[in-house]
């Protein structure tokens, strides 16, 4: 998979997100760290939610409007 990604310098950060996936956003005190952290970030964005790992309790999923 590739996204467009984009990295802009904060002070002393770099901060990148990637506007394709919505809450990929991350930080590193390099931009080759930045890169590889946003890379970490949409690959856990993207992973299936593992409900087995929940509690074992009731749980509703539902669909919820916006």
């Amino acid at each position: 998979m590739k996204v467009k990604a984009t990295f802009a310098k904060d002070g002393e950060w770099w901060v990148g997100w990637a506007e394709a996936v919505p809450g990929a956003l991350t930080q590193g005190k390099t931009l080759r760290e930045a890169r590889a952290n946003l890379r970490d970030a949409i690959r856990e964005i993207r992973k299936p939610a593992d409900l087995s790992a929940l509690p074992k309790r009731r749980v509703v999923v539902e669909e919820l409007e916006v």
